[in-house]
């Protein structure tokens, strides 16, 4: 069989197939989503692990105590490189497993992934955390939103999330 002609049956099985999985997906309405929004304090306590790489990367263990709309404990690795004076950057994935509080008040149980990804640039924060796509489990399933995390001036840290979860039937 010549490349031409190999390309052409893949051309044609795309052709076939894609409008089939289209239309079948247009059959299925989506389930509609609510926007929620959650804060509260959590305590963090955060052990260097000594990986003796050298190479300028260091690793830590997360693990936290969420408190208000969420409760729940969360586990976690984070790695980070940088000058410690200025500039740097870190990734960061935890699992969150608890309970969060909706705006009725109902509490959903389950848990979810974060992925973290926080940048300094000559003293000048940049800080991302999303909720990891299709990672939630329990009455969490669904759920996607993303979080920002305050730290007071006594050091004391806080959450502010906000999140989407499929609506109930």
């Amino acid at each position: 069989m010549t490349l031409t002609r190999i390309h052409l049956g893949i051309a044609l099985m795309c052709t076939t197939l894609i409008p089939a999985a289209t239309t079948l997906r247009a059959q299925s309405a989506p389930k509609k989503e609510v926007s929620m929004h959650a804060s509260g304090p959590f305590d963090v306590r955060i052990t260097a692990q000594d990986d003796r790489l050298n190479d300028g990367i260091s690793r830590v263990l997360l693990d936290k105590q969420y408190h208000g709309a969420l409760e729940g404990t969360s586990k976690g690795q984070m790695l980070a490189t940088g000058s410690a004076k200025s500039s740097g950057v870190y990734v960061a994935i935890e699992t969150f497993t608890g309970t969060v509080q909706t705006a009725s008040g109902e509490k959903k149980s389950g848990s979810f992934s974060l992925h973290h990804t926080g940048i300094m640039t000559k003293g000048a924060p940049e800080l991302d955390i999303r909720v990891v796509p299709d990672s939630g489990t329990g009455q969490l399933a669904g759920i996607s939103g993303t979080m920002k995390i305050v730290i007071a001036p006594d050091g004391k840290h806080s959450y502010d999330f906000e999140y989407t979860l499929p609506e109930s039937d």
